[in-house]
This record gives structure tokens, C-alpha cells and sequence, in this order.
């Protein structure tokens, strides 16, 4: 069976030299600067490696507005780390609130989690972000990334806007009946009622489409699209260049403990 599916979301190609490169070796180089940056605990280190970050989302060009909404996202979250960890964290006691303190060592580590978590979000953004889904599964795929997880992504890339339409369908059924959600038992057995729906629905499709699959000869396996085009200079280059970043780090990092 082929299947033929258009990688949305994928830069074009001469844009930048960073997207450029192999998503194989992109997915790589995420992998191995997040392992680097979360094995960080020094300020310094952690500042360079945000501004290692930086250069890249700068250099890849990637609109603004779209990548400070994703990044804020993740900030979100990162405000309770930093409310709740200093009253968590035993140490030097600089605050006190209801009966709890709050310590310096709980404040400086909610500040090293937002440093790394903000670096591994704005790599990710820069080298994964930017590979349409289809062409991420395949590079996966390549990777030798276990075939059931490869399929999985790409059936709900495939198949997640049907869903959201049959979602739709239901929504609008339930308007045309007079539905007004309120705070009440009927409002919650209705919700009920349309999860349930649309998992009756969607488990009766996947088997209709299981049975197209088969009756075209499906085998458990997707051919792969060539799009990956390997350049030994361009691509491994780009990962010379992250090794020598991330043993940068680790110096830095090393310096700075040695130094204590």
C-alpha cells in the first residue's frame, strides 16, 4: 500500500542553513543538547546554553510573535515551579507565608528549571519544530524509532482534524436540540454523552479504515518518502559543530565546579 501524505508545516528548503540540514541529524542534535542541558546546574553554563539557544531560533529565522506565544506556553507552567519550590526546598530561609518558608536553594533551583526548560523548548522549536509532521515521522522511521510509534504519530496527524470535525457534527446536533451547558448534572451527562459518541465513532471508523488498509494489501509497514537528503559536509558539519557546543557546555560547567 502507499501512502502518499504532504509534510505540512516544513521549512523551505534554502531558507536557512540550520533548516537545511537532515532532520535526522536535527532530531539527534535536540536529543543530545537536551541530555547536555539538564545534566547543567551552574548559572553560567545554563546562560550559555539559553544563548547557545538564542543564536539558534535567531539564525533559523522563525517568526516572532508564533515563537513567544509557544515559549510563554511553557513559562505558564513554569510559574508555579517557581511559586511552589522555594517553599519545598529546604535551606536558607528568606521569606515566610502563612506559616511556610521559603528557602534561597528552593528560588536558584526553580531558576535553573525555568533556564533549562526554556533552552530544550527553544532548541526544539528551532531544529524539531520546523520539520513538517510527515517528514518527522519518516526521519523517525530512519532512526529506527519502533514502527508502532511511527505509525501512531502518523495516523493522528492524519486523522485528527476528521475527528475534530465529527466533534463538530455532534456540537452542532446539540445546539439544534436546545443544549445550553450550565453547572449542572444534565450539562455533565451530556458531555458524557458526546465523549462517549465521539469514541463509539471514532473506534467504528478506525476499523472501517483497518479494513480499506487491508483490502489494499497493507502489510503493518508505510513505504518511507525520500526526503531526507544527506550532505556530508553540510550535515555532518552541523553535527561537529553541536558536539564542540555541547563539550563547551560541559567545560563551562566543569570549570565552574572546580572553581567552588
Amino acid at each position: 500500500m502507499s501512502m502518499v501524505l504532504e509534510s505540512g508545516g516544513a521549512a523551505p528548503a534554502g531558507t536557512t542553513g540550520l533548516l537545511n540540514i537532515d532532520p535526522r541529524f536535527r532530531i539527534g542534535a535536540v536529543g543530545v543538547f537536551a541530555i547536555v542541558v539538564i545534566s547543567l546546574s551552574s548559572f553560567p553554563a545554563l546562560g550559555a546554553a539559553l544563548a547557545v539557544a538564542l543564536a539558534m531560533l535567531l539564525q533559523a529565522r522563525l517568526p516572532v510573535a508564533r515563537t513567544v506565544r509557544q515559549v510563554a506556553t511553557v513559562d505558564t507552567f513554569m510559574i508555579f515551579v517557581i511559586i511552589s519550590m522555594p517553599f519545598t526546598v529546604p535551606g536558607t530561609p528568606f521569606l515566610s507565608v502563612l506559616g511556610l518558608t521559603a528557602s534561597w536553594e528552593g528560588l536558584w533551583e526553580a531558576v535553573r528549571i525555568t533556564l533549562k526548560a526554556n533552552a530544550i523548548v527553544l532548541a526544539m522549536l528551532t531544529l524539531v519544530g520546523t520539520i513538517g509532521p510527515v517528514e518527522l515521522g519518516h526521519a523517525l522511521a530512519r532512526l529506527k524509532v519502533p514502527p508502532i510509534f511511527v505509525h501512531l504519530l502518523l495516523f493522528t496527524i492524519r486523522y485528527i482534524e476528521v475527528l475534530h470535525a465529527e466533534y463538530g457534527r455532534l456540537r452542532i446536533a446539540m445546539r439544534t436540540r436546545c443544549f445550553v451547558a450550565g453547572t449542572n448534572m444534565h450539562t455533565l451527562r451530556t458531555f458524557g454523552y458526546l465523549i462517549g459518541m465521539l469514541l463509539i465513532r471514532a473506534l467504528e471508523r478506525s476499523e472501517r479504515i483497518m479494513a480499506a488498509m487491508r483490502c489494499r494489501g497493507f502489510n503493518g509497514t508505510f513505504p518511507l518518502i525520500h526526503t531526507s537528503h544527506f550532505c556530508p559536509r553540510r550535515d555532518l558539519g552541523f553535527t561537529f559543530g553541536v558536539a564542540v557546543l555541547c563539550c563547551g557546555l560541559i567545560a563551562l560547567e566543569m570549570s565552574h565546579v572546580l572553581s567552588l
